[in-house]
């Protein structure tokens, strides 16, 4: 491959915000960009100066020019969208999560298997710089042994596209997945999950799902952890929140209760007092090509009022660090991080979730094809 890699952007709402960072990135150029609707579409093409641009995904992945889709499509969409893409012989980066049901996870995987190409689930808090911050402390000794890990994504989902409404909360739980695993570089052997609550009459009737709260325990595979996670969406009076904490022998990171305060991280063997500090992370841009380091600053963010950064905090700096991982995977032909199986891992997790909550906390094993690399 060249030293340059052709994307097309898929889905220009909260994928819009990708379009700068790869056009200042050394190695990749937004080859064409595609949306449904064809006023936004053109809009877009001219305003990032995009020459081509299609209404229609089969067209895309007919463009020799493409080497890989970036795919920011409704979540019903991932799935089909990334199968297709691999059909055509394109690489796919693809927002979280990997899809909605097991069998759809399992042909992604095996696509990958069987046409050698590379996929990676765009998961922006394993980039992000609070989990970059705690996975250097935890590999230089300061967090010493990992205890336990822990992790919550609490969201009123009102005011957000209808499709959420259809939305089970563990079926979008990647975000508290995979902080637990990512950091322990760990697979998730299986779980149990408890439902709590009720959601009203609406909303549980196009979801299915009647749960207000689902909180998971996670056994994590060849480890003695486990991780605790929950979720909601709707129904429950809560601040937005994306937290990860981590309980070491030596310090344990505990992620703020309340938006923009400082976080808190415990040292052991202190007077009782000087147990909690609160504490600024850093930014991790310089891990970056120079060209995009600016992109893990707030200030850069395109569309500022978007919901997803309102909430979450610009995604803790993350999207260049995703760009790059996998622009960098595609040059050096290697797998990037997630890869396919682990990326089926961290979706798996949730379904499984919901599938125990529905047998009252019964063990639920993930699938065999998510536990081999």
């Amino acid at each position: 491959m060249s030293k340059t890699v052709n994307v097309a952007m898929i889905g220009l709402g909260f994928g819009a915000e990708f379009i700068p960072i790869y056009q200042a990135h050394p190695n990749t150029n937004v080859m064409a960009i595609c949306r449904r609707n064809e006023a936004e579409l053109q809009k877009s093409g001219e305003q990032f100066g995009i020459p081509k641009r299609y209404s229609n995904y089969d067209d895309v992945l007919a463009d020799p020019e493409i080497d890989f889709v970036h795919i920011n499509s409704p979540i019903p969409d991932h799935a089909w969208m990334s199968l297709k893409a691999l059909d055509a012989g394109k690489h796919v980066m693809c927002t979280v999560p990997m899809a909605t049901t097991i069998d759809e996870c399992r042909q992604i995987v095996e696509k990958v298997k069987e046409t050698g190409l590379k996929y990676m689930m765009a998961e922006t808090v394993v980039y992000s710089r609070e989990f970059l911050f705690i996975k250097k402390m935890f590999e230089d000794g300061d967090l010493g042994k990992i205890q336990h890990l822990a992790a919550s994504h609490p969201q009123d989902m009102d005011g957000w596209p209808s499709y959420w409404e259809e939305m089970i909360p563990m079926h979008y739980a990647t975000h508290v997945v995979s902080p637990c695993l990512g950091l322990v570089n760990g697979l998730a052997e299986y779980v149990s999950c408890f439902g709590s609550g009720t959601i009203r009459d609406d909303i549980a009737q196009k979801s299915g799902n009647s749960f207000a709260v689902e909180t998971c325990h996670i056994k994590i595979k060849d480890t003695d952890l486990t991780a605790h996670i929950w979720r909601f969406l709707y129904d429950v009076a809560r601040q937005y929140r994306e937290s990860f904490d981590v309980y070491g022998t030596k310090k344990s990171f505990e992620w703020t209760l309340i938006e923009n305060e400082p976080h808190v991280l415990h040292t052991a063997k202190k007077p009782e007092p000087e147990i909690p500090e609160k504490i600024e992370v850093p930014d991790f841009a310089e891990l970056l090509p120079e060209e995009i380091r600016r992109f893990t600053l707030p200030e850069e963010i395109h569309d500022a009022g978007h919901l997803s950064f309102v909430q979450g905090g610009g995604h803790g700096g993350s999207h260049p660090h995703l760009v790059h991982e996998f622009t960098s995977a595609l040059l050096e032909d290697r797998d990037p991080w997630p890869n396919a199986v682990t990326s089926a891992n961290w979706t798996c997790v949730g379904i499984c979730a919901h599938e125990s909550a529905t047998q009252g906390g019964k063990i639920v094993p993930l699938p065999e094809f998510t536990l081999g690399q």
